[in-house]
């Protein structure tokens, strides 16, 4: 286990300063452009500049040593660096920002990256010459995006531009409303789940990768607990292929290598990296899929506890990122809060073997507002394999961890939440408590707010896992349900009345007409 060290700065708590300005700067020379084109046009900009800038600090290098050759790829591609061509350098870019041919410069340049450098083919955004684009603004950001970083030394300046790059992933996700939720995951959500399963090192995996905003947050906490990037090796799939080239560009930008693999049938039909078997998996799956192919994968080795429902795709992504953990393997999954309640369609029984299998280790209820995507409150799966690993931790089996933490988080904007570091810091030492973890404090039940229920105290709600069922809510509390997921819930229960109405019309009319053919 790496040493812990004093935890650095992190987080929204830690934003550059001038990050928002930058962002409310680039924002204003989108115009009328859709933020769905525009993030491409900027994300690829700075990317650009921060390749330029790692070469050129190792061109600078190169040209004071005697026997080394500033010109040779081989020397660059030794130390990670990518390759930059004379004509795709930020400097030979700059120096043309103002002229018409700007947007087939960039092309250009995208494309000489590519062609040097095989793990970027495919990735780069390679439309600025299309005529719609304003080259005006384009010469414009070019300039914005030069100006990141300039004061800084080189190892300082790309850590900035890393930085930019994941805060303006956020800002495009916050423009794109319901459709930015389908590539990024709030970052105090993903410093949750880190912060929780601690990947110090090992294998980490995310089936459905988005732009890669988990690996970011597990390589930043290695780093701030005495660990170094390459500590842990990152595996990801994800079906978008856009999606595919953000993360991609947003791992290079941080230093990060990946195995991360695009994956159109996605992880259900074509699963890239069958014999993986992680350490830690981190997911924030896409809820209540109802066009996943489930029927296509009735007999599938995957699905240990039963076979999840065609019409929703929840209990195949907990199957699946079972399947994929390691045998001590731990793994933080955000689903829909139906997922903890609904008996709907045989759910109910996998949630039941998978609490009496002893696979789930910890629920957490989330408060609403934390997503782009939604307003409805999701909540935190956490998954072990083994809940006695012998690493000195305790003995945790026959336990489940509940926590309530919908009164947590406060307002960023109009429409969203955010946890704070405090919060954050606070879930985490409840679980590690509980856990047993070396250096840890002894953990205690909170009333209203947390507890460790054993598995026949969890049956005797019907394996229900809704925290507020089990930390001692009051009945005020209790009741303290959004509408949403009220009417969600209800809208489940008459499903599966009228479902099992209709079943058994269909069997009285079958023996009314096995009477009257014997009559």
């Amino acid at each position: 286990m790496a040493k812990r060290t004093k935890k650095q700065a992190s987080g929204n708590g830690a934003n550059l300063g001038f990050e928002a300005q930058l962002w409310a700067a680039a924002d204003k020379l989108r115009g009328n452009m859709e933020p769905s084109d525009y993030k491409h046009v900027a994300l690829g900009l700075i990317f650009l500049k921060y390749i330029s800038d790692a070469f050129e600090a190792k061109h600078a290098e190169l040209l004071k040593e005697d026997l080394a050759d500033a010109e040779d790829p081989e020397e660059y591609l030794a130390e990670n660096v990518f390759w930059v061509p004379r004509d795709a350098r930020w400097s030979h870019l700059r120096a043309r920002a103002k002229q018409s041919t700007i947007g087939k410069d960039i092309d250009d340049a995208m494309l000489a990256i590519e062609a040097s450098n095989a793990s970027l083919k495919g990735v780069l955004p390679k439309d600025y010459a299309r005529p719609a684009l304003n080259k005006v603004m384009l010469g414009e950001l070019i300039d914005l995006v030069s100006g990141i970083g300039m004061a800084e030394a080189a190892d300082r300046s790309r850590d900035i531009l890393g930085r930019v790059y994941e805060y303006f992933l956020g800002g495009f996700a916050g423009a794109e409303g319901k459709r930015g939720g389908e590539f990024y995951t709030p970052q105090s959500v993903v410093r949750l789940l880190v912060e929780m399963l601690e990947p110090y090192r090992g294998r980490v995996y995310d089936p459905c990768c988005g732009s890669g905003g988990m690996f970011v947050q597990s390589e930043k906490f290695v780093e701030q607990h005495g660990g170094r990037i390459g500590d842990i090796a990152i595996y990801g799939q994800e079906s978008n292929y856009t999606t595919w080239r953000l993360a991609k560009m947003n791992l290079a930008v941080r230093g990060i290598d990946a195995d991360i693999r695009w994956n159109n049938e996605g992880s259900f039909h074509k699963d890239e990296l069958p014999d993986l078997k992680a350490d830690v998996i981190l997911a924030n799956p896409p809820f209540n899929i109802s066009d996943w192919g489930g029927e296509r994968l009735r007999e599938d080795a995957r699905w240990a506890f039963g076979i999840p429902p065609a019409g929703n795709a929840n209990f195949a992504w907990l199957q699946h990122i079972h399947h994929h953990l390691a045998p001590n393997g731990t793994a933080g999954v955000v689903l829909a809060n139906g997922s903890m309640s609904s008996g709907q369609s045989g759910e109910g029984d996998i949630r039941r073997a998978m609490v009496e299998g002893d696979v789930v280790d910890c629920m957490i209820a989330l408060p609403g507002q934390l997503f782009y995507s939604t307003q409805i409150p999701a909540c935190l799966w956490f998954l072990a394999r083994n809940k006695n690993p012998g690493n000195g931790w305790r003995d945790r089996r026959g336990e489940v961890l509940f926590i309530d933490a919908r009164k947590l988080g406060h307002l960023v904007d109009r429409t969203r939440k955010e946890f704070d570091d405090a919060e954050i810091d606070g879930i985490a030492a409840i679980y590690h408590a509980w856990r047993g973890e070396p250096g840890a404090d002894a953990y205690e039940d909170v009333p209203g707010f947390c507890m460790a229920a054993t598995l026949e105290e969890i049956g005797g709600h019907n394996h229900v896992l809704t925290p507020g069922r089990h930390v001692g809510a009051t009945a005020a509390e209790a009741d303290d349900v959004p509408f949403e997921e009220r009417f969600a819930e209800l809208k489940e229960t008459l499903a599966e009345q009228f479902a099992k109405a209709e079943e058994l019309s269909a069997l009285i009319q079958t023996k009314l007409e096995e009477v009257g053919t014997r009559g």
